[in-house]
């Protein structure tokens, strides 16, 4: 559909909590159109909703960058069945644009959600997968991945987050 601007870090709405939709409502399926063509034309590897300003429970991932098998795929109304182990990878933020920091998340997750037909479906994930899909979902809860770094990260930081803050 279109391309539409990202949400950078010190907009209020990456604090909301996002809410369900409609799989099969067609504002959802533009609304999912228009996150694939956000995150690619930003060369990114997910998006959520609430990152182009809108506080739907709709996130997409897209590995293809990192393996050619692999296609976007639509999360609605994603739900975290189970998270096994722990991992620190680092990882970066279309919403925090140059910012990439070492972050611990679960090494393994199973994750349940909806297609656009209404379906659902489960993803067990490990990987670059299991963090995309980790970090997508903290989007829909209104957590950014600042929140999951230390202390003294986060200072170190500071003067660059106020930047991007003051941008927005």
């Amino acid at each position: 559909m279109a391309e539409r601007p990202i949400v950078v870090y010190g907009d209020p709405v990456l604090r909301e909590v996002s809410t369900p939709v409609n799989p099969t409502d067609p504002e959802t399926v533009d609304l999912v159109s228009d996150l694939i063509d956000t995150m690619r034309k930003a060369k990114g590897l997910g998006l959520a909703a609430v990152q182009i300003g809108i506080t739907k429970r709709v996130f997409v991932v897209d590995l293809s960058a990192l393996d050619a098998s692999q296609s976007p795929t639509a999360f609605i109304n994603p739900e975290i069945v189970d998270v096994d182990g722990q991992i620190e990878i680092e990882e970066g933020c279309l919403s925090f644009p140059g910012i990439y920091q070492k972050i611990v998340r679960p090494a393994k997750v199973i994750m349940r959600a909806y297609n656009l037909r209404g379906e659902e479906f489960e993803v067990e994930a490990t990987g670059m997968l299991a963090r995309a899909l980790l970090h997508e979902f903290d989007h829909l809860e209104g957590k950014l991945f600042v929140d999951r770094m230390s202390p003294l990260t986060r200072t170190m930081l500071r003067g660059k987050l106020k930047k991007l803050s003051m941008a927005s």
